[in-house]
């Protein structure tokens, strides 16, 4: 029918809620199934009475958008279809259930201070843990015990990143939060039991972000700054590696591709990357091979890449064509972008590694 709008947060939309009067996705339509006092979804593939029809005309999703999301704050993240379940839920229970958007009152106030479980660096087990976000510290603390007075660590704001990572963590609201400590990535992952508080804790960050960068970059718009808040890793996965002479034999690593920083960890929980490399732009040398030359020795795996850079070359190893083609894929991208001024500042500091 002509009144059958896309869905943007999926594929077709082949359910309609007939009582807000939206088209969903499949995905959606059964994250709106979980609140039936507010959603009561139908497919289109059903026969529909006319009274069906007139509410669903009556409304529509653009209609249910201008309603739902009138007051959407800037830095809260819109999920989309390749999100987690976690994110995509909230928003949906965020907009029909709370009416967070429709009125300022019921939104929270997204500074946070609370409990989360965090994982133990060195022993691996979650244990509570006391956090406190503080734009007017400009930073992320956590404590130890719960009297505490100083802080376990200091996550500056301007360096601080949060995604989610369920099935990394192997809980459905994991969070992984990293900064930089001495222009390294330091890894802390967290989940809370309840979901709305967990996503509440993310967009706090964002929150916290997106005024440290108003304050940063005054003469920026909100559409500028908003996709500078978070950003999920581009690629992770396991390759091997070998080391500077390429004589060593190859091991097995977890990788993660974070903007122009590819990290290389022994586990993927780990707090501290084993090792981090700089991928620039082709402009200033920096290329991706599909394949190793032709000497190289000690790999397991046999589909190889290599990374020239200006200084040396790094050699890897997938265990599937298909996972070749998807790191190839994210290191080209990378590599295609020109770099911005602020990155020759990051990669100088890489040259200066030990």
């Amino acid at each position: 029918a002509a009144w059958r709008p896309h869905n943007t947060l999926g594929d077709e939309p082949d359910w309609g809620s007939l009582t807000l009067g939206v088209f969903v996705c499949q995905a959606c339509s059964l994250l709106h199934r979980s609140i039936p006092h507010i959603s009561r979804v139908k497919s289109v593939q059903d026969t529909w009475d006319d009274s069906e029809v007139e509410l669903m005309a009556a409304m529509g999703n653009s209609a249910a958008k201008a309603k739902y999301e009138q007051k959407v704050p800037a830095f809260y993240y819109r999920p989309m279809h390749t999100d987690c379940k976690l994110l995509r839920e909230q928003w949906i229970r965020a907009k029909y259930e709370r009416n967070e958007f429709e009125f300022i009152e019921k939104q929270e106030p997204y500074s946070a201070e609370g409990f989360l479980w965090k994982r133990g660096r060195d022993n691996g087990q979650f244990l509570s843990r006391k956090f406190v976000l503080s734009e007017r510290e400009g930073a992320l603390k956590y404590f130890n015990k719960q009297d505490a007075r100083d802080p376990k660590a200091v996550m500056k704001i301007e360096t601080l990143n949060a995604t989610f990572q369920p099935a990394k963590i192997g809980n459905p609201c994991g969070l992984q939060i990293t900064y930089l400590k001495d222009n390294s990535t330091r890894n802390i992952f967290v989940y809370h039991s309840d979901a709305k508080e967990m996503v509440d804790w993310f967009n706090a960050i964002r929150a916290a972000r997106f005024h440290y960068l108003q304050v940063a970059f005054p003469g920026a718009s909100d559409e500028e700054l908003v996709p500078k808040l978070t950003r999920n890793f581009m690629k992770e996965g396991f390759m091997e590696k070998t080391g500077p002479k390429h004589t060593e034999g190859f091991k097995k690593r977890w990788f993660t591709m974070d903007d122009r920083r590819l990290m290389y960890f022994k586990d993927p929980l780990d707090a501290y990357a084993r090792g981090e490399v700089f991928i620039g732009s082709k402009e200033n040398s920096y290329t991706v091979l599909a394949g190793l030359p032709a000497s190289t020795q000690g790999y397991h795996w046999n589909h190889g890449i290599t990374i020239v850079t200006p200084d040396r070359k790094f050699l890897f190893a997938c265990e599937t064509e298909a996972e070749q083609r998807d790191w190839i894929a994210a290191f080209q991208r990378v590599i295609n972008r020109p770099m911005r001024p602020q990155e020759y500042a990051v990669e100088a500091h890489f040259k200066h590694k030990p």
